[in-house]
């Protein structure tokens, strides 16, 4: 099984892109975040022309998840169901071939004295709690999508100066790695615990990708049971320099599983 997952910033302006990508690589399942497009102008035809079926859930202009996964999902679920604030939309579980696979688009957090800061600590409070809910670590699950929390020094350009930032922040870090530690395992550092690579370059700074000052924010992981028989994890820097691309690029994985 082949996963993907990709920040798509903009479905509608990026949708040749994820066209072409989907063509070339043809994974079994890929997850796109920041959709950024209400339900009633989600290009659902375009995408179905694909052969693969879509699972979405936006909004006007901000936030938004989909899935497309080349086999009808046998169940889907959207948000947070905890009962407390709205999560926006920022969530999709879907169960492909009887693995459920949770597509998340964690908030950003804007600064740290902000709202949106403490929201974002407390949603990785509320997503552990959705695992323990609708999951267990003994069974094969993924998780993956943009988590805005580079984990580690290694996962971001200059750590020394993103001590105050929202995605590299200890507390956020914190929060992160105790969603993990429900029961995931980050196939990419599983496979490559050395490796320096990144999966986002700034907008703002032009020469971010050719000076590779970036962050490796979006993830993909795996229950225990599903994680030691990944095989491959690495991330598709080329449709970054497209000249209409995203801020972020592919990150895939193979599981030696089967899907028949």
């Amino acid at each position: 099984m082949k996963i993907a997952t990709f920040n798509v910033n903009s479905i509608r302006k990026r949708l040749p892109l994820v066209l072409d990508w989907l063509e070339r690589h043809k994974p079994d399942v890929l997850c796109l975040q920041e959709t950024k497009v209400q339900d009633s102008d989600f290009p659902s035809l375009a995408l179905a022309s694909t052969s693969y079926h879509v699972t979405f859930r936006g909004g006007k202009s901000y936030n938004g998840v989909a899935v497309l996964s080349r086999t009808e999902p046998e169940a889907v679920s959207y948000g947070l169901d905890d009962g407390g604030s709205p999560d926006e939309e920022r969530l999709i579980r879907v169960v492909v071939r009887g693995i459920p696979i949770i597509n998340t688009y964690v908030p950003q957090g804007f600064e740290l004295d902000s709202p949106k800061y403490a929201y974002k600590l407390n949603w990785f409070k509320r997503l552990r709690t959705y695992f323990q809910k609708h999951l267990s670590p003994t069974k094969p699950a993924i998780w993956c999508g943009d988590m805005n929390v580079a984990p580690t020094p290694i996962d971001v350009h200059s750590p020394e100066k993103h001590l105050k930032h929202v995605c590299y922040h200890e507390d956020a870090r914190k929060a992160y790695q105790e969603a993990v530690s429900w029961g995931f395992v980050d196939v990419f550092r599983k496979l490559y615990p050395d490796r320096q690579q990144y999966t986002f370059w700034d907008y703002r700074k032009p020469s971010s990708l050719d000076a590779n000052k970036g962050w490796r924010i979006d993830h993909i992981l795996a229950t225990p049971p599903l994680a030691e028989h990944c095989t491959k994890c690495d991330v598709d820097v080329e449709p970054r320099r497209d000249p209409n691309a995203s801020d972020h690029t592919f990150l895939w994985a193979e599981f030696e599983i089967s899907m028949s």
